[in-house]
């Protein structure tokens, strides 16, 4: 599926101001949504000194009411950082504004600093985060539910039966599992083709005959050029900035596809295949594989310039389909 994503993070050397880029997001995901994108992936960290977006749910309601067709996915909604009951009540006025294009990709979190922010045990994550889950199953149905010696309930229900599309993304055997016993689909953050193997088995032993797994592709940026040495030598200080933030919040045994662990250079981002400077002739084929992931935005990069990228996919790219 062609896709966007966003993270609106800014670094210090970026010229754009904060508001510019959050319009600029809005303004891209009309555009997606008009020229026959899939969707939007939207991400959540919280007290990063880059603005990494702190309030998913905020934002996905503002491109919900601005678009038609385009799923919006969370990816990942860190679900211990948040009460189930409120958030809930969140997510089914978000289901009802996008008329249920919302996609939760569940995350358990991984950043400990984030955790001491909020006043949770980084220990206590995996935990929290099952016992959220079945928490948010009972309380889409509107029924009244029993929580933490309370009864609670939350309505209206939601405009999706049972509530949006649950997932848990993860990059470990451990997390496919999890997924599985947790009777919701798995969003692999690794390309790691066992992650599959490894979910489907734990189905089959649980008899759960609905889950489904996705697995992606290394790849989290795309720029369409027509001259695309030109256009890495704006992108570079930006794809590397990307790359070396990200990486530096990774765990040990913790993988991404959009992960470049070491980068130092032009030369390792370009080798990496996570950002991709395209032609014309090489995105048509791509766009027809439903392989374009844009991030336009992408480490503070000027709307303007993305723009650029975007109008040449409209004009040139798509056409040819």
């Amino acid at each position: 599926m062609n896709m966007l994503r966003f993270d609106l993070r800014l670094p210090e050397f970026a010229t754009v101001s904060r508001t510019e880029q959050y319009h600029a997001c809005l303004d891209m995901c009309q555009w997606a949504d008009r020229v026959g994108f899939s969707g939007v992936v939207v991400s959540e960290h919280h007290g990063t000194p880059d603005g990494y977006l702190p309030a998913p749910v905020t934002l996905a309601s503002a491109i919900a009411a601005l678009t038609t067709k385009i799923s919006i996915s969370i990816s990942a909604l860190l679900l211990p950082m948040h009460d189930p009951v409120r958030l809930a009540e969140q997510l089914v006025v978000l289901d009802h504004v996008a008329r249920g294009r919302i996609v939760l990709i569940l995350g358990s979190g991984y950043r400990q600093v984030e955790f001491d922010m909020l006043g949770i045990k980084f220990s206590d994550r995996l935990q929290i985060l099952e016992r959220n889950v079945a928490v948010l199953k009972q309380l889409f149905t509107g029924e009244e539910v029993e929580f933490n010696g309370r009864t609670v309930r939350v309505t209206p229900v939601p405009h999706t039966p049972g509530g949006p599309t649950m997932m848990l993304g993860g990059s470990s055997e451990s997390a496919a599992r999890l997924a599985a016993r947790l009777h919701i689909g798995f969003a692999a953050a690794d390309n790691n083709p066992d992650l599959d193997t490894w979910y489907q088995d734990e189905c089959k032993k649980i008899g759960f005959d609905m889950g489904f797994a996705v697995v992606p592709e290394r790849l989290g940026f795309i720029h369409v050029s027509e001259d695309p040495e030109r256009d890495w030598s704006i992108i570079e200080r930006h794809a590397l900035w990307d790359a070396q933030s990200y990486a530096a919040w990774q765990r040990p045994k913790q993988n991404s596809a959009v992960t470049v662990r070491g980068a130092t250079t032009l030369d390792d981002i370009r080798n990496s295949g996570v950002y991709r400077v395209l032609t014309v002739d090489e995105a048509i084929p791509m766009a027809r594989e439903g392989r374009l992931m844009l991030h336009p935005l992408m480490g503070g990069l000027h709307p303007d310039f993305s723009w650029e990228s975007l109008e040449r996919i409209e004009k040139k790219v798509l056409p040819a389909l």
